[in-house]
């Protein structure tokens, strides 16, 4: 029954929001050191037959695949719920959807016009969604592309592998060590400089790190040494210095909201076009799957020309430009 996939396959987009989402995405690092996991919120489901029916509601029945490309509607971090730990939920938001339009067929509810029309631009906005799926999936990123774009945004791709040492101040958002004095920012810049006088007279980074860093996540764990990073993943006074640094190059203090940082550079890295191809590709076929949908557009348009009624839709009036004539003056007075 179209009325009923219809409003399945647009109940499926709007179903889940209802649910609690799951927590959004963190924001790029803003320390040094941070320890991201990700953990599976859904755990390995139960799979059957795909023609197998596993929901009936009434004369309606919806198979395994079909249930399946449902889920395929929602957006990722709704996917992954509903295949998972919300499979079941996600089900009975299906049967709820169902249960109320068998009710509202009952009544008659789909034959008055307004609920036609409304049906009718559904099947418009399915039709139109299924065949930009299709310019997607048609889109081919040619490899001049990919290392066009590459050869342009190289420097994203740039990495540094590096130390550091922080000295926190008053105000900052990394607590104060356990029997240290709260600095102030002059106190914090002093030390940071004479850490630095120490390092560049032959003190070993490591070590220093391990009993002067602030950031004791990096700074006992590791010596200060952090996971090579990227543009981007790093504050940005932090990540300025450390990508102006040669290996081996010691760091001036360097201010963030955390305090100050001594950085020693070990190495810098750039991906390699291979290692970056599947990024590439991510970031350029959606550019070029508009380009395609837009060159469709005109193309069937230049075909088939849309016509506007001029007297419900009358043409943009032109901005009004504002007036060069000067104020008229006031007359003297004698």
């Amino acid at each position: 029954m179209t009325f009923f996939r219809s409003l399945l396959l647009l109940g499926a987009v709007t179903a889940l929001p209802g649910q609690t989402p799951p927590p959004a995405a963190p924001p790029p690092t803003p320390m040094p050191q941070v320890k991201m996991e990700v953990e599976n919120p859904g755990g390995q489901q139960p799979e059957v037959p795909p023609d197998r029916v596993i929901i009936t509601v009434g004369d309606v029945k919806i198979t395994a695949a079909q249930f399946h490309q449902l889920v395929d509607t929602l957006q990722p971090n709704y996917r992954t719920m509903a295949l998972g730990s919300g499979r079941k939920q996600f089900a009975d938001n299906i049967v709820k959807m169902i249960t109320l339009a068998q009710e509202a067929e009952r009544r008659k509810l789909n034959e008055t016009p307004e609920f036609k029309t409304k049906l009718l631009f559904q099947d418009f906005n399915l039709m139109a969604s299924a065949l930009v799926e299709q310019i997607g999936k048609d889109v081919q990123v040619s490899e001049a592309d990919l290392r066009q774009y590459y050869d342009q945004h190289k420097s994203e791709f740039e990495t540094v592998h590096a130390r550091h040492i922080l000295i926190r101040f008053k105000g900052s958002q990394v607590a104060v060590r356990p029997g240290q004095p709260d600095l102030t920012d002059a106190e914090a810049l002093a030390k940071a400089l004479e850490i630095r006088q120490k390092l560049l007279g032959g003190a070993d980074f490591a070590t220093l790190a391990k009993t002067e860093s602030d950031d004791v996540g990096s700074g006992l764990n590791s010596g200060g040494e952090l996971p090579p990073f990227r543009h981007g993943q790093m504050v940005p006074s932090f990540e300025a210095a450390a990508f102006a640094l040669k290996p081996g190059e010691v760091s001036e203090p360097v201010k963030s909201q955390y305090g100050y940082h001594i950085i020693l550079v070990i190495s810098h890295d750039t991906k390699s076009f291979e290692e970056v191809r599947p990024e590439l590709e991510t970031r350029i076929k959606p550019e070029q799957t508009q380009k395609a949908l837009n060159q469709t557009i005109e193309n069937l348009q230049k075909t088939n020309p849309p016509v506007l009624d001029p007297e419900f839709f009358p043409p943009d009036k032109p901005a009004s430009k504002p007036t060069d004539k000067p104020a008229d003056k006031a007359p003297d007075k004698k």
